[in-house]
């Protein structure tokens, strides 16, 4: 059934009033539940027209994806289906955000002929109950520890999470969910909570997450994407009763605090898992090309993040040229001497098909 505006406004007349601007086809929350559901759905296109990383990422409507309404002209093409007959379901921030309107529009100018506004959008969708969504680049966020949250896996533990799964993970299987949550997730119910299986075509992390609601848990999320994305984007897999491989002995550089460049090769090249990556660079650097286990600290926001470095394996910073790096070196060793911390001091550089080039300082 394809509700239109007039419908969608009766619903509740003081705040879907139609506004100069608007698309004129408004679906309500209930039209839009039937199509944001896992397994997700092939026959429509949800899409989160705001900011990707400040609002997209830490909460979005299940199986939406991100085409910010500044970006679309650039995204949509490759983003949105090549059938024109296609349902797409645009939303943004409420009844006073226009982006989602303006992406319709948008999208319209495009060919497409089935299209929907969800103009009461992100604010309702929780005010209704219903559960949000984050996104692969919120969960390194978390798994860095720039994002707090209880991280849930709700596959089988032995069959799944016991053979990999997101670092830090707790196990609460869906079918031992009301046997295993009592004793496993935090007695505070504000706790962020983040639940995931095997991805799209799994719900048992929703079935978890609706769960944990009704035991009064009052921050919730899924990641629907799960562990299949995680993996596939290069993310770091845990293994319970796998032990740490032994690494290569970090080699000292000739500078103090450096590491030799043939040493952090070996490392990178054969056991990266054995020492923390931590990029100090500009987020924007970071996005352009990095090492795929390394975690992203800009330097302006390292000495709030030392508490989330890790004792139990050596730490390296790199950077372009080994200026920040060792500037975070030094950060470091003032302030935290327990670590094991050393940096790279040489001309990094990412290439576009994924590849790196380490060469040292001319002179």
């Amino acid at each position: 059934m394809l509700l239109t505006a007039s419908v969608a406004w009766a619903a509740d007349d003081s705040t879907m009033r139609p506004k100069e601007g608007w698309y004129p086809n408004v679906a309500d929350v209930d039209f839009v539940a039937q199509y944001a559901v896992l397994p997700k759905r092939n026959d429509v296109v949800i899409v989160d027209s705001r900011p990707k990383a400040r609002k997209y990422d830490p909460g979005h409507i299940p199986g939406a994806i991100s085409i910010s309404e500044r970006e679309f002209d650039q995204l949509a093409p490759s983003m949105l289906p090549p059938d024109k007959s296609t349902l797409l379901i645009f939303y943004c921030g409420g009844t006073k955000c226009m982006l989602s309107h303006k992406s319709a529009f948008a999208a319209e100018k495009l060919g497409y002929t089935n299209i929907k506004v969800y103009a009461a959008g992100y604010p309702d969708w929780i005010k209704s109950g219903n559960v949000g969504a984050v996104s692969t680049d919120y969960m390194q966020k978390v798994v860095s520890g720039e994002k707090k949250a209880v991280v849930v896996d709700a596959r089988p533990k032995a069959r799944k999470y016991d053979k990999g799964h997101i670092p830090g993970a707790v196990s609460i299987s869906e079918r031992e969910f009301d046997q295993l949550a009592p004793t496993v997730l935090p007695a505070d119910k504000a706790t962020p909570l983040v639940f995931y299986c095997g991805g799209y075509n799994c719900a048992l992390s929703d079935k978890s997450a609706r769960k944990a609601i009704a035991l009064g848990y009052t921050n919730v999320k899924t990641y629907p994407a799960g562990f299949p994305e995680w993996k596939g984007a290069g993310g770091q897999v845990a293994v319970t009763g796998q032990e740490t491989p032994k690494a290569a002995a970090v080699k000292k550089g000739a500078e103090d605090g450096t590491i030799a460049i043939a040493s952090f090769k070996e490392l990178v090249d054969t056991a990266p898992d054995t020492i923390m990556i931590v990029d100090v660079r500009d987020p924007a650097d970071y996005k352009r090309g990095s090492f795929k286990s390394a975690v992203n600290i800009p330097i302006n926001d390292l000495e709030n993040k030392l508490d989330t470095l890790p004792t139990d394996k050596p730490i390296v910073y790199i950077c372009g040229s080994g200026g920040r790096s060792g500037e975070a070196y030094d950060i470091t060793k003032m302030l935290r001497a327990d670590l094991d911390v050393y940096f790279l001091d040489a001309e990094l550089t990412f290439n576009a098909d994924g590849t790196y080039k380490i060469e040292p300082h001319a002179g």
